[in-house]
């Protein structure tokens, strides 16, 4: 939802409370309050500023909901309570989405990580800050690595014992967890505990965990190349090869902040790896098996990027209405008809297309293609050694025919 621009009056105030209430507050941001003829927030927040007798709205459940009820208020004096800084996986960014900039004033508060990072005495900016309140605890697994330090928020007081849960079922049990409540205010309180042995109980919210990841031999840490051992993947086969992987996704150069399309996405390796490649990009997988579909889904959540957008389809049927993209990979159903026509069409001036052959019937047309679009082609094979007999010998894998392309 975007709303209309015709008022250009900063009639919203966004601003960032913490533990502590008003007591905590600047003065301008008081005055905001004081002078406020509406304030919104989430209960807690609405609790800590019930001494200035304000009319108040509470948010809804989801947030997204409540931002029509906040528009019908324009033109008041309103003020939203977020927690902390607005704009660090706070509320700021859904009411971006609904409210013009012009239309906004925002006052930010010391963060959760702040106060944390204060608290523990880490150095921020080297310190992974991650907001899971709202989402899986999968989006943790790429963090993780040995003397890796990262602050989570949490969703409420159940989960810091699953966090710890999660984490020793990685292999990360002797990690280090701190659980700090309610930080900056009067019920703070801040207590340790080893993962695998956590038993702490009466959490209460708002809180974050703090881990010190330590890794046991035998957890399985993530590579931040691309070209992910091939045995992270659950498949039937339908798999593009590690060695394979690593240069497709070289020649689709993921810079971040972009759209890849994944067509014939079978076990979703290329798209997990493209959002690996940024926290900021975004992929929509493409495949008309379900079973197939579903071995996508388990390696995307379980390789820590949840967040993959699979989708049981066909191209070019399926490519209708999608948004426009800034690479596009077909690793399987380029012999299709329509399909390399669909996708050049869709693809933007500048936008990058990488597609793998290994039949001769998809090579011919790849090389008819190269020679309309221009781009390069490049025959790749891999010969891995294996037993032959009782001796060794190499055993080649189907080559791949790779047509690259910027349009």
């Amino acid at each position: 939802m975007t709303a209309s621009d015709d008022t250009a009056t900063p009639w919203l105030s966004i601003v960032g409370i913490g533990e502590d209430g008003l007591d905590g507050l600047s003065t301008a941001a008081r005055a905001l309050l004081v002078n406020a003829e509406l304030i919104v927030g989430g209960p807690r927040h609405l609790a800590l500023v019930a001494s200035l007798g304000k009319p108040t709205q509470a948010w809804e459940i989801p947030f997204a909901g409540s931002m029509p009820k906040l528009l019908a208020h324009r033109g008041q004096r309103v003020v939203a309570l977020c927690s902390g800084d607005p704009y660090w996986y706070g509320a700021g960014s859904v009411i971006a989405d609904a409210v013009p900039a012009a239309e906004t004033y925002a006052v930010p508060a010391p963060s959760t990580f702040g106060f944390a990072a204060a608290r523990l005495r880490w150095r921020l900016e080297e310190t992974t800050t991650l907001g899971l309140h709202a989402r899986p605890l999968d989006w943790l697994r790429p963090h993780l690595r040995g003397g890796a330090r990262v602050i989570v928020l949490a969703r409420d007081g159940a989960a810091p014992a699953k966090i710890a849960a999660y984490l020793t079922g990685l292999g990360f049990g002797p990690s280090r967890l701190t659980v700090l409540e309610a930080l900056g205010g009067p019920r703070e309180r801040i207590r340790e505990t080893i993962a695998d042995d956590f038993a702490l109980d009466d959490i209460q919210s708002p809180v974050a965990v703090a881990i010190e990841a330590i890794a046991t031999p035998s957890a399985l840490i993530l590579p931040r190349t691309a070209g992910l051992p091939d045995d992270l993947f659950q498949h039937d086969g339908q798999l593009t090869k590690r060695e394979i992987r690593a240069i497709t996704l070289s020649t689709l150069a993921p810079r971040g902040g972009e759209l890849l399309w994944d067509i014939g996405a079978g076990s979703g390796s290329i798209g997990i790896e493209w959002l690996l490649a940024h926290p900021t990009n975004w992929a929509i997988g493409i495949e008309p098996r379900e079973d197939r579909l579903a071995n996508a889904r388990f390696n995307a959540a379980s390789l820590g990027v949840p967040h993959l957008d699979l989708r049981l389809g066909s191209a070019p049927e399926a490519l209708q209405d999608l948004p426009t993209p800034d690479a596009i990979f077909i690793g399987g159903g380029a012999s299709r008809d329509g399909v390399l026509d669909a996708v050049w069409q869709a693809l933007p001036a500048g936008g990058r297309l990488v597609v793998n052959a290994v039949t001769l019937e998809t090579e011919a047309e790849l090389i008819a293609r190269q020679a309309r679009h221009g781009g390069s082609l490049l025959r790749l094979s891999v010969e891995r050694a294996g037993p032959v007999g009782g001796m060794t010998g190499w055993r080649a894998a189907m080559p791949v025919v790779q047509w690259s392309v910027v349009k």
